[in-house]
């Protein structure tokens, strides 16, 4: 089979909705943006409540887990294909993963009597966390049925579809990246 390295992996459609998703979530960002400069103490200073290490923790479970996820689709590119439902797998584990930390820091938020009406910053990091988490949800059954896809031989059309879930993966995780120092670091 010949392959032509100049295609754009994945189907055109996975690539509109990640530009309208990303175009939504750029919007957010600059709403939210607006606002901290309106009142940047209020936001540092609930800022501080947050814990870090959580964020931090689920900062390297998002990016290895993509990481297995680009080692996946070499190896079934290569036509390998042995390693690719191990790591798939173990991408999938770090997502549950990621999933397992956003659910004790928000029990740890919610417990020290913060919550999404609390004030501005809270409310915004509730929305915009609460959205990405449902991203990761999704992500992950993706990643399930890649999974799936992988235990056997892919076709040239089951590899577009693989490429599409993973670019679908890889936007899940560039918005945490966007959302982790606008969240956590900014000052």
């Amino acid at each position: 089979m010949e392959n032509d390295r100049n295609d754009i992996p994945g189907e055109p459609g996975v690539w509109v909705f990640v530009l309208g998703d990303m175009l939504i979530f750029g919007l957010f960002f600059c709403v939210y943006s607006y606002y901290r400069a309106l009142d940047p103490e209020a936001f540092r200073e609930a800022q501080l409540a947050l814990n870090q290490n959580f964020s931090a923790f689920n900062t390297l479970l998002l990016l290895i887990s993509s990481w297995f996820v680009v080692l996946a689709m070499a190896d079934l590119r290569e036509r390998a294909g042995k390693l690719a439902p191990r790591l798939l797998l173990a991408a999938g584990s770090c997502g549950l993963g990621f999933v397992a930390v956003k659910a004790a820091e928000y029990t740890e938020i919610i417990h020290a009597g913060i919550g999404i009406t609390t004030n501005d910053f809270f409310m915004y990091y509730f929305i915009f966390t609460g959205l990405h988490l449902v991203h990761v949800v999704i992500g992950i059954g993706v990643l399930a049925l890649l999974f799936g896809l992988s235990r056997s031989e892919v076709s040239p059309r089951g590899l577009k579809l693989m490429e599409s879930g993973s670019i679908y993966w890889h936007m899940v995780d560039l918005l945490w990246i966007l959302l982790f120092p606008l969240l956590y670091l900014m000052p």
